[in-house]
């Protein structure tokens, strides 16, 4: 493709993210799919071109306010303003590319050569720009966040605006962490050790890991730090029965059933019947046979009640707002709206209170959110002891020490018993992970 062709295709999928609004990875992934004749090269450099719009939106969208151009295509817009404020685009070179030619861009209109002529010469970044626009989050998200980081809330926000890096999670059931990273090695991907996860290898770089001996034989999967140790931290034990009650398409599944070694069984349980169907292919390249799999009709699913009281473990990884993932879902921040959080926050308290019922005495309960808020965290947590006095906290350092040997990494956000992991301090997703035991 010309560079030309890859901006049109960037534009389009910028558009089909926006009309209605869709997740980047699942539109980039059915686009591609659609168009197998893209070379790899080509298509690294459109979701290139792609994320680094999407990640830059606000500020993108700053400088097509103070343009004050009306009636812009707004996928365009960005477009231009990107090329104009990043990659130091004139008026003149864009008319040179935009030029009508089969899969380039349309021509540009006169209001976007003035916005090309207005915004040549200057960079993204600008003093003016309010502190929500600086850092990539919506208006009313900023606050929250600043209560929760306090003095370091430029340095976490920084931190989310960073790509993440790519974390593997060995599966301890086909071999080990050496193992794994020399099989990577001899299909020429390199590999370190993560520093929190004792399964967890991170490659810097891009990798198609797909493609790799590793992943087809079940050796490996694509599972960041944070998740991999919100499943040890449920400290699953071989023959035990354990309930992933929000299963989704199993990663922490697969994880549990690793850390158990095949033996024991495993609930795997989810209302999303498609999700929870794609994890049937994942366990049988893992070599996972404990998990049987089950779709409920909802957290109230009648079959909860006829359970409860059975199981050792129980995982509850909530729906939520994902804002502890926004180095890797940028877009997922602007399709949220206040209204939202309270409502994931009613929901999580339902499926929890739900959830709970499974729990036998002396068994542990363990709520996880890839959200920093503490509305969906330690607030939601303290509405449910507040109302399930069978339940106590266990200290996150006493169940790092059983599940994993050493000291608990430093937890500078919360006070309470449960672990909070953020980019910035531990070059995490961030995590919250709360472990309470039934008496």
């Amino acid at each position: 493709m010309t560079p030309a062709g890859r901006i049109e295709a960037a534009i389009e999928l910028l558009g089909q993210i926006e009309t209605p609004l869709r997740p980047a990875d699942q539109v980039a992934a059915e686009y591609f799919r659609a168009r197998r004749y893209v070379g790899s090269k080509d298509r690294r450099a459109i979701a290139d071109l792609l994320y680094g719009i999407v990640r830059a939106r606000a500020r993108l969208d700053w400088w097509l306010a103070q343009s004050k151009f009306d009636g812009l295509d707004v996928p365009r817009g960005r477009m231009i303003a990107w090329l104009a404020l990043v990659e130091g685009w004139d008026e003149e070179r864009l008319e040179t590319v935009f030029d009508e030619r089969q899969y380039h861009p349309k021509e540009p209109s006169a209001a976007e050569r003035r916005l090309a002529k207005a915004l040549h010469g200057h960079t993204l970044d600008h003093p003016r720009q309010p502190a929500p626009v600086k850092f990539e989050v919506p208006e009313w998200l900023y606050p929250r966040l600043a209560a929760r980081f306090g003095t370091a809330l430029e340095t976490e926000l920084a931190a989310l605006q960073e790509e993440a890096p790519l974390d593997l999670r060995v599966n301890a059931l086909k071999a080990t962490r050496e193992e794994a990273r020399a099989a990577l090695a001899r299909d020429g991907i390199a590999a370190e050790p993560t520093p929190l996860s004792p399964l967890g290898l991170r490659v810097r770089g891009r990798a198609n890991i797909a493609a790799t001996d590793a992943f087809r034989a079940g050796l490996i999967e694509v599972q960041d730090e944070g998740s991999q140790l919100a499943a040890l931290l449920v400290d699953a034990r071989p023959g035990q029965r354990v309930c992933d009650f929000c299963a989704g398409a199993g990663g922490k599944t697969l994880a549990l059933a690793a850390r158990m070694g095949n033996k024991g069984q495993i609930l795997a349980l989810d209302v999303r019947e498609g999700r929870i169907e794609r994890a049937a292919q994942r366990l049988r390249r893992a070599g996972v046979h404990n998990v049987t799999r089950r779709v409920l009709a909802s957290q109230r699913d009648p079959w909860v009640k006829r359970h409860r009281l059975g199981f050792d473990r129980v995982l509850v990884d909530a729906p939520c707002t994902g804002c502890g993932t926004w180095r890797r879902n940028p877009d997922a921040k602007w399709n949220l709206r206040e209204s939202d959080l309270a409502e994931l926050a009613a929901l999580q308290a339902d499926i929890l209170d739900s959830a709970a019922r499974l729990v036998k005495p002396g068994g542990r309960l363990v709520y996880a959110t890839c959200s920093l808020l503490p509305e969906e965290d330690e607030g939601l947590l303290e509405g449910f002891l507040g109302s399930h006095a069978d339940f106590r906290p266990l200290p996150a350092a006493q169940i790092w020490a059983e599940a994993l040997g050493g000291a608990a990494p430093a937890n500078p956000y919360s006070a309470g018993p449960a672990l909070l992991l953020s980019p910035g301090s531990h070059k995490t997703d961030g995590f919250f992970i709360a472990v309470l035991e039934r008496g």
